[in-house]
């Protein structure tokens, strides 16, 4: 109610992005407190229950309706947010071996030393099974920018521009300048055959030429036909 100019409304409507740097660091804060405070206090674990519980609608709510989404990050968070949880259970079974120790119940504590042992060696299964997921190029891409890389350029020497390629610009030679400058030259984009892989997938083919669109007046008449 109180912007001024086209530009003041325009900020003020603007829902911006989810801040992973502040909202998400709280959010594993709170889980640690929770799981570390579930041992000694349990009178909290309700409150961190329903924390989350809300947390997920609106966080979901919000990053799917209203936030705008500045990047694709393919899920590049997860595995440190999974070795921190990891670790988060780690020190509150920690903790409760101590707390047992203290309280008198010292039979029962070498029965929970296998707890720490379980979640390392489960942190280590997902870590061998999920990490390359995050970072290894899949096969699959890998392919794609093979073929249009042999389609653009069938004589490109790719171990010549490796040997040159992480070398400053000050210690390259003018013969290597030229290279580079041709080689960051924009091509004219190359059609390659690519093989199908299920019809479901394939758009419906259009009956107007690709190089020139349909007027309105010819729409019509289509549609009336």
């Amino acid at each position: 109610f109180l912007v001024k100019t086209e530009k003041d409304r325009e900020a003020a409507m603007d829902p911006g992005s989810i801040g992973f740097d502040s909202n998400e660091p709280q959010i594993q804060l709170y889980f640690l407190l929770g799981l570390v405070y579930a041992v000694v206090t349990p009178f909290l674990l309700p409150f961190i229950l329903i924390f989350f519980g809300f947390a997920y609608l609106v966080y979901r709510h919000q990053i799917i309706n209203v936030y705008n989404q500045e990047y694709e990050s393919a899920a590049a968070f997860w595995p440190s947010v999974h070795g921190r949880i990891i670790t988060a259970l780690i020190v509150s079974q920690l903790l409760l071996l101590g707390l047992l120790s203290t309280k008198g119940a010292g039979q029962s504590t070498p029965v929970l030393l296998v707890l720490p042992v379980v979640t390392f060696y489960f942190h280590k299964y997902c870590k061998n099974r999920y990490e390359p997921t995050f970072v290894k190029c899949p096969l699959q891409e890998a392919m794609k920018k093979d073929t249009l890389e042999r389609a653009r350029d069938p004589g490109f020497d790719l171990k010549g521009y490796l040997m040159n390629a992480y070398i400053h610009p000050v210690f390259k030679s003018d013969d290597d300048d030229e290279k580079f400058s041709i080689a960051d030259e924009p091509e004219p984009e190359v059609l390659v055959a690519t093989k199908r892989q299920s019809r479901r997938n394939t758009p419906v083919p259009s009956k107007y030429n690709g190089s020139e669109s349909p007027s309105l007046p010819e729409i019509v008449n289509d549609q009336r036909l």
